[in-house]
């Protein structure tokens, strides 16, 4: 990392500098201790959040998902107690996987919005570690297409089963064909509802301008891979354009994940959406039962990882898949499917 020029980190409205640090590993996170030197408790301005002044002094409240509530307290409550101390304020919180609000109360305004300046980066990372429970995706699935991706499959093992790791474990589930948009982290119902009602919200703002009200018909033909080295590859996915040449649904993902980085419920992590369904990944090898959701790359730990030999990728690299009538967006939940063997819909954005 450039020190010079640091990531930032929006929460709030407010932009904040991510220094490089060390990190020692944990064998369980909730374990994890959270220590604050003074000068990180500095006033700072609360034009981001609330602070009401009582009768007693002043206090803010903060929506919490109750699974970070332990990130709060810390080890034998020692990150709770330090925050109070070096911030002269009182954070209560609810009980363990009780939704509600964290109170931050304090004689002193500028303590409180220290304490709760401070809060918010700590949730703020502890959040970007946990593992995304929903996705936006676009399904795949429809009957031809999951035809023509069981020929591939058929073709692929009888041409190439003999090339290094090359079997039938690596091949996407036929009924979870999917694009996806981008992932989320929704730790409570209410997070999932406000996902849903953005969704909606998009839908009025810039969704029926794009699609004009009706499916967008894409092309789905040709395969990638996601390396450089075709002998040494992972992921293999099926390409994805608009039959009509226009750039409409590059348009449609980019926007959404615009608008869902915006409202904090989305990490930022490319320019530009990557436009692909997998159809053979390497995570799927390591277990029989593993979420089979599209993955970019560094989001895996490649290290566990048996690549195959991908250098038969001449051999199918212009493979027609065959149409879809895209017709919905879904806010998909990680790890779960529905009567059609899809994933289940939390909520979903239809075009028409």
């Amino acid at each position: 990392m450039d020190v010079l020029r640091p990531p930032l980190i929006r929460i709030g409205g407010r932009v904040y500098r991510k220094n490089l640090i060390q990190e020692q590993p944990f064998p369980h996170e909730e374990e994890e201790d959270f220590c604050a030197g003074p000068s990180e408790c500095a006033d700072e301005p609360c034009d981001a959040f609330v602070v009401e002044e009582t009768e007693r002094g002043f206090q803010s409240r903060l929506e919490v998902p109750s699974p970070l509530y332990k990130y709060i307290i810390g080890k034998k409550g020692e990150t709770k107690k330090r925050l109070e101390t070096e911030t002269r304020t009182s954070i209560s919180i609810p009980k363990p996987g009780v939704e509600g609000e964290i109170v931050i109360t304090g004689q002193q305004r500028s303590g409180v919005v220290s304490a709760r300046t401070r809060l918010e980066v700590l949730l703020d990372s502890f959040r970007r570690r946990q593992p995304f429970t929903h996705f936006l995706s676009l399904p795949l699935n429809q009957p031809a297409i999951q035809q023509n991706f069981l020929h591939f499959k058929e073709e692929v093992l009888h041409k190439c089963s003999k090339d290094h790791g090359v079997s039938s474990s690596l091949f996407q589930n036929p009924a979870k064909l999917h694009l996806t948009i981008g992932t989320l982290v929704l730790l409570n119902e209410q997070e999932i509802q406000r996902a849903c009602d953005l969704l909606q919200q998009c839908k009025e703002d810039f969704v029926d301008q794009i699609t004009g009200g009706q499916p967008l018909t894409v092309v789905v033909a040709g395969v990638e891979y996601m390396n450089d080295d075709p002998a040494m590859t992972d992921v293999l996915y099926a390409k994805v354009h608009m039959k009509d040449g226009s750039d409409r649904l590059q348009m449609l993902a980019d926007q959404l994940v615009e608008r869902f980085v915006a409202s904090g419920l989305m990490l930022k992590e490319w320019d530009r959406v990557k436009l692909h369904a997998t159809v053979m990944n390497t995570l799927f090898r390591k277990d029989p039962t593993e979420e089979r959701t599209n993955t970019m790359p560094g989001k895996s730990s490649f290290k566990e990882r048996e690549s195959f030999n991908g250098q038969y990728l001449k051999l199918f690299e212009n493979f027609h898949f065959g149409e879809v009538q895209l017709d919905s967006v879904r806010l998909s939940q990680r790890f779960s499917s529905d009567a059609s063997g899809y994933y289940a819909t939390s909520g979903q954005l239809c075009f028409s």
